[in-house]
């Protein structure tokens, strides 16, 4: 236990953790940029959104390490090249939760709210993204759960964060440094997917909450 609360107290562990923290967010900020107007976009035509969706699917199977690998021989070493790799990363989630929500709201209160003579851009804010929201929610949650643990492996290309603390982990074979590493990362983890979950039913209008309850029953 005193081995692994000196990994905490080490010099570099609070600038690896900063680092790590940095990459997720910023990543994940940027993803949602692209992933949601893109979404927004396409959601007017089924197959659009049906390609849009396909596409992100095919970039979902492909491993966190081999984007890295990918990107590496054209960007280099760095937090850039590691910063454009987990925004590839972070996108296909929320581009497919995004463009499935969007695309499951009902035609009905969509020409419902025409008929009360709502434009597009008032039926896009005030009806489609807030019943979309919970399934958008979804996907910028496990977007985000998805970078924060894929952000491990940004130390392979220069990105710094708390990949190197578990890489160093195993070079000195320090069981404590890397269990001080892997456990700072899954806590991370942990901490992203419960806010991220309390965000969701924060913006889950309270008609569609209580109308999960019901069916619920």
């Amino acid at each position: 236990m005193n081995s692994l609360l000196e990994v905490f107290q080490r010099p570099d562990f609070l600038s690896q953790l900063v680092v790590h923290v940095e990459l997720s967010v910023v990543a994940l900020l940027i993803g949602v940029a692209i992933a949601l107007p893109a979404a927004i976009a396409v959601s007017r035509s089924p197959l659009a959104s049906t390609i849009v969706i396909n596409i992100a699917n095919t970039g979902r199977a492909v491993p966190s390490l081999a984007i890295l690998a990918l990107v590496f021989p054209l960007l280099g070493f760095g937090f850039a090249p590691s910063l454009v790799a987990l925004v590839l990363l972070a996108i296909p989630p929320i581009l497919i939760n995004a463009s499935t929500g969007l695309m499951q709201v009902s035609p009905q209160v969509i020409d419902a709210a025409r008929g009360m003579g709502l434009s597009d851009g008032q039926i896009l804010g005030r009806i489609k993204l807030p019943i979309a929201a919970p399934v958008i929610f979804a996907g910028i949650r496990t977007s985000a759960v998805q970078v924060v643990a894929s952000a491990t492996l940004a130390t392979f290309i220069g990105g710094g964060g708390l990949g190197e603390l578990i890489v160093l982990g195993f070079q000195r074979n320090d069981l404590a440094i890397q269990i001080g590493g892997s456990l700072t990362v899954a806590m991370l983890a942990i901490i992203t997917e419960v806010s991220f979950g309390a965000l969701e039913r924060t913006f889950t209008p309270k008609g569609l909450r209580i109308a999960r309850k019901h069916r619920g029953k």
